[in-house]
């Protein structure tokens, strides 16, 4: 076994998307290589309805899958096919735009007015960028949950993990997204496929990500004598840790536990050619999906 070392740990920035949702992006318009077969993280968490219920109009999309995992409040869905729902605390949506999608995604929060969720992008490989679009909608109670000895708990989203299959399947990049929950004090080793690229993202609670060498604790700004400086500590909240390679990662839960996402998939290397939530493999096929939006031909009729 070997262990993968903690390449970067960074927080998550915010960020105004859709019609102005407040949120926190913990990585997305940048180097697209960086955690392909990944090109996006939004964690949108808030405490007031007016940061949140403008929600995310009618938008197009194009060549990625999304994943959106609600953790409180509730997400209303509809598109352009006609399919409307609403996702619940612990719910997930895979949605595979392919070809060509339009939705609108617009967020309620609970009865305490609280709104958090996930979501994720995913690239999709040239030989699938132009399938037909489909849903998995999960509920909550269909996501296996693992629950070890020194109760740690893992719940399974997507891929395989301590015998239980998560019931999100057909992903391109073949995926495994857990919803890992490490207790105070506890040390916990976790396996992912060598020939993964992976990330965790730290939500709740503090933990230390180890590597070969010694632990490494996330970097945080605070505030030292009337200035800000980034330390490393074992708070965790809003954190991306990027791993190098290897078979395996290693957390050190904090004083109150620690709660993350642990997410990994195989990368496709191809050329990304990218314009907000269009994605392709080069700037023709850009182009034409920009021309397609124009022309009213971005949606195409089902065989």
């Amino acid at each position: 076994m070997s262990l993968r070392p903690t390449i970067e740990t960074r927080r998550a920035v915010p960020a105004l998307e859709g019609a102005g949702v407040k949120l926190h992006r913990a990585f997305g318009f940048q180097d697209p290589s960086e955690l392909d077969p990944f090109l996006l993280f939004d964690d949108f968490r808030n405490e007031r309805p007016e940061d949140y219920l403008k929600g995310f109009p009618w938008h197009p999309h194009r060549g990625i899958e999304t994943i959106t995992y609600v953790l409180s409040g509730t997400v209303e869905h509809g598109d352009s096919l006609g399919n409307t729902g609403t996702l619940g605390a612990g719910d997930v949506q895979w949605m595979t735009a392919g070809s060509g999608i339009l939705h609108q995604e617009m967020p309620k929060g609970n009865a305490q007015g609280q709104m958090h969720g996930f979501q994720l992008w995913g690239n999709l490989p040239s030989s699938q960028k132009m399938t037909a679009p489909r849903y998995q909608d999960v509920q909550g109670s269909e996501i296996p949950e693992v629950i070890d000895d020194d109760g740690t708990r893992v719940k399974v989203i997507v891929g395989e993990f301590w015998g239980q299959t998560g019931p999100v399947d057909g992903i391109a990049a073949d995926p495994q997204y857990l919803d890992i929950f490490v207790p105070a004090g506890v040390k916990k080793t976790f396996r992912i496929d060598t020939y993964r690229r992976a990330f965790a993202y730290v939500f709740d609670g503090a933990g230390a990500f180890a590597d070969a060498s010694s632990p490494s604790g996330v970097l945080l700004e605070k505030e030292v004598a009337g200035a800000e400086v980034n330390i490393r500590d074992l708070s965790g909240d809003r954190t991306l840790v990027r791993f190098g390679t290897g078979d395996e990662i290693t957390v050190q839960a904090g004083p109150e536990g620690v709660r993350f996402l642990l997410i990994s998939g195989a990368p496709i290397a191809e050329p990304v050619a990218w314009h907000g939530p269009i994605v392709m493999n080069t700037q023709e096929e850009l182009m034409q999906a920009m021309r397609d939006l124009r022309n009213g031909n971005f949606i195409r009729p089902a065989h």
